[in-house]
C-alpha cells in the first residue's frame, strides 16, 4: 500500500456517521434517560464527528404531532409524553407528598423573584421562613444555593433548578404563569397575603442574559 493512500484511509476511519443515523442514536439515549440530558453529553457518547445539536433539530421536527415530544428545559432536551394526552398517564402517577402552603409561597416567591434571600423571602411572606420549608425544597432539588449577595454579611441566596422546569414542563423561568394561572391551577387555593399577591404580580426586570446566568453558574 502506498504512503499517498494513508491519509484517505485515516479520514475515512472518522468519518461521522450518515445524519439518519445520528438522529437515531440521539433517540436512543433520551428515551433511554430519566432526566434531561445536554448537547454536550450526547456529543460525548456519540462517534467522533457527530453533531447532536443538528439531530436533534431533525428529531424534534420528526417529532412533531406526535404523542410524543422533544422539549428542551433549560440547557437540556428530554423525550415527553404530549402535554394534551397527559390524562391518559393519570393513573399511573402517584402523589408522595403533598407541599404545605408556606412550601408552595416559598417556592412561588424563589421562581418569581431570584436570586432571592431568605431575609427577602421573610419580608415579602410577612413572617419567617421556617428552615424545614426551605430544607424540603431543597431536598426535592426544585431549588439551589445562588450566589452570594454582594451586601452585608453575604447572605446566600435561593434559584429555582433545572429539575423545578422540568417538572412543570418549562424552558425556563421566564415561561412562569400569573398569580391568576397558579389559583386556577390549585397551587394557591387560598388568597395569599397582599404583600405576597404584589409580589407575584408585579413585572421581573431581569434581562433574558441575566436568567439564563442562574442556570450556567
Amino acid at each position: 500500500m502506498s504512503d499517498t493512500q494513508t491519509p484517505e484511509i485515516e479520514d475515512s476511519l472518522f468519518e461521522a456517521p450518515p445524519i439518519a443515523e445520528q438522529e437515531r442514536m440521539v433517540e436512543a439515549v433520551l428515551f433511554a434517560s430519566a432526566d434531561p440530558v445536554t448537547i454536550a453529553e450526547l456529543n460525548a457518547r456519540m462517534p467522533h464527528g457527530c453533531d447532536a445539536g443538528e439531530a436533534l433539530v431533525h428529531l424534534q421536527k420528526r417529532y412533531e404531532g406526535r404523542g410524543v415530544h422533544m422539549i428542551k428545559t433549560g440547557n437540556a432536551y428530554a423525550m415527553r409524553t404530549a402535554g394534551d394526552l397527559s390524562f391518559l398517564m393519570q393513573k399511573e402517577t402517584v402523589e408522595t407528598r403533598k407541599l404545605s402552603r408556606a412550601a408552595i409561597e416559598t417556592l412561588a416567591i424563589i421562581a418569581y423573584h431570584q436570586p432571592v434571600t431568605r431575609a427577602e423571602i421573610e419580608e415579602i411572606r410577612g413572617v419567617s421562613v421556617s428552615r424545614g420549608t426551605v430544607d424540603q425544597l431543597l431536598e426535592m432539588e426544585w431549588i439551589r444555593f445562588g450566589r452570594r449577595k454582594m451586601t452585608p454579611g453575604r447572605p446566600v441566596t435561593f434559584v429555582v433548578t433545572p429539575d423545578f422546569l422540568d417538572q412543570f414542563g418549562l424552558e425556563s423561568a421566564r415561561d412562569l404563569p400569573g398569580l391568576k394561572e397558579l389559583r386556577s391551577a390549585g397551587l394557591l387555593e387560598n388568597r395569599p397575603p397582599p404583600s405576597l399577591s404584589d409580589a407575584l404580580d408585579e413585572e421581573r426586570e431581569d434581562s433574558d442574559e441575566n436568567q439564563t446566568e442562574l442556570f450556567e453558574e
